[in-house]
C-alpha cells in the first residue's frame, strides 16, 4: 500500500492515538498509518516503533492541517479535541471517513450540524461515549439475553492517576464546564438532573463504595435508543482504583446493570463488571481501532456517508472478544 491510503491519526502521540495505533498494527500488519502531532520528533518515534508508518506535523487552526496538498489519505482519526473542526472538514472536502472520540456529548453539535449539512460527503463516526464506545458496546452484549430491557444503569469509576495525558485532562475540564448535570432517561424521557438527583453510589469489585453522580454522556442516548429501555442512568466516580487499593496500577472498573424481561416474559436481570488492570487506555484503544476497522470496511461491508455511533457499525459480540484481547475481564 501507497501513502495515499494511511490513515492519518491526529493526535497520534497521545495515550488514545498510540494505544490505537499499536492496536491497529496488530490486527492489520500491512495497514499504513500516519501520526500527526505537532512534535515530529515524539511523532517520529512512534512511527518508527509501530513500522509501515510515517510521522507529520500538523496544525489544527489551519483548514489544510499544514499538510501539502499532494498528500493523500485513506480517513482521518481525531484522537484529540478537533477544535476548529479543520480536521472533520479535511476529512469532508476529501471524501474520506472521520472518527472523533473528544466532543462528548456536550460539544457534539457542530459535528453533526457539519455532516448534515453535507450528509453526503463522508461517514463521520462519533465515537465520543465513555472509552470511546466501548462501554456500550458491552452493555448490549450483556443485553441479548433479554426480549425487553427496562432498566440499564452504569457505574464507572476512573482512577484519580488515570485521566489520560494533557488532552484527557482537558477534555473532563471542559466538559465539566459546560454542565455539571447529567443525563439521564427517566420513564422514556431524556431528563437532566442535578443536585442530590445526581448524586449516586458506585460500589467497587472490592466492596469499596466511591461518591460518584451522573453525567452527561453519549453513552446514554446510544443505549436509550438501541434497546428502548424507558430507564437509563450513567454514573462517574474519580477516586483510588480497586487495582492501586491493592498495590497494583491504576484499574478500570464498569459495573453494568440491566433489568428487563426473558424470551417467555420472565422478570430477570444480570449485574457484571467490565474491568481492565491497566485502566481506561486499552478500552479507549479498542473503541477508536474497531471504528477504524469499520469505517475502512477491513470488517463488514462498506459504511455509507451520513452519521453514525458505535452501536451502529460494530457488533456487540466482536467487540467484547477484542477487548478480552486486551486483558478486560467480565465478572
Amino acid at each position: 500500500m501507497g501513502q495515499a491510503e494511511s490513515v492519518l491519526i491526529l493526535g497520534g502521540t497521545g495515550q488514545a492515538g498510540t494505544g490505537a495505533t499499536t492496536l491497529l498494527r496488530r490486527w492489520h500488519p500491512a495497514l499504513p498509518l500516519t501520526i500527526a502531532g505537532r512534535d515530529i520528533d515524539r511523532a517520529q518515534r512512534v512511527a518508527d516503533e509501530l513500522g509501515a508508518a510515517t510521522a507529520v506535523t500538523i496544525d489544527l487552526r489551519r483548514s489544510d492541517l499544514g499538510l501539502p496538498a499532494d498528500r493523500g489519505y485513506s480517513m482521518v482519526v481525531a484522537a484529540l479535541w478537533d477544535d476548529h473542526l479543520h480536521g472533520l472538514r479535511y476529512a469532508q472536502h476529501r471524501g474520506l471517513p472521520y472518527l472523533s472520540i473528544s466532543s462528548g456529548l456536550v460539544d457534539i453539535a457542530p459535528e453533526v450540524v457539519a455532516g448534515a449539512q453535507r450528509a453526503n460527503a463522508a461517514p463521520i463516526l462519533v465515537a465520543s461515549h465513555y472509552c470511546a464506545g466501548t462501554v456500550v458496546l458491552a452493555a448490549l452484549h450483556s443485553a441479548r439475553r433479554f426480549d425487553r430491557v427496562d432498566t440499564i444503569r452504569i457505574g464507572a469509576s476512573l482512577d484519580e492517576l488515570d485521566t489520560g495525558g494533557p488532552a484527557g485532562a482537558a477534555d473532563l475540564r471542559r466538559w465539566s464546564t459546560a454542565t455539571t448535570a447529567g443525563l439521564v432517561r427517566r420513564d422514556g424521557v431524556f431528563t437532566w438532573v442535578t443536585g442530590p438527583d445526581a448524586q449516586a453510589d458506585i460500589r467497587s469489585t472490592d466492596g469499596t463504595h466511591l461518591p460518584g453522580r451522573s453525567i452527561a454522556v453519549l453513552d446514554v442516548p446510544s443505549l436509550a435508543l438501541a434497546t428502548d429501555a424507558p430507564d437509563i442512568r450513567f454514573d462517574f466516580a474519580v477516586g483510588e482504583s480497586a487495582g492501586r487499593r491493592r498495590g497494583e496500577p491504576a484499574s478500570l472498573e464498569v459495573r453494568i446493570d440491566l433489568e428487563g424481561a426473558g424470551r417467555g416474559g420472565a422478570p430477570i436481570s444480570t449485574s457484571r463488571h467490565l474491568v481492565h488492570p491497566a485502566g481506561q487506555r486499552p478500552l479507549t484503544a479498542t473503541g477508536i481501532a474497531l471504528g477504524v476497522e469499520r469505517l475502512l470496511g477491513l470488517r463488514g461491508e462498506a459504511v455509507a456517508p451520513g452519521i453514525h455511533t458505535p452501536e451502529a457499525l460494530i457488533d456487540p459480540a466482536y467487540a467484547v472478544e477484542r477487548m478480552a484481547e486486551t486483558g478486560a475481564a467480565f465478572t
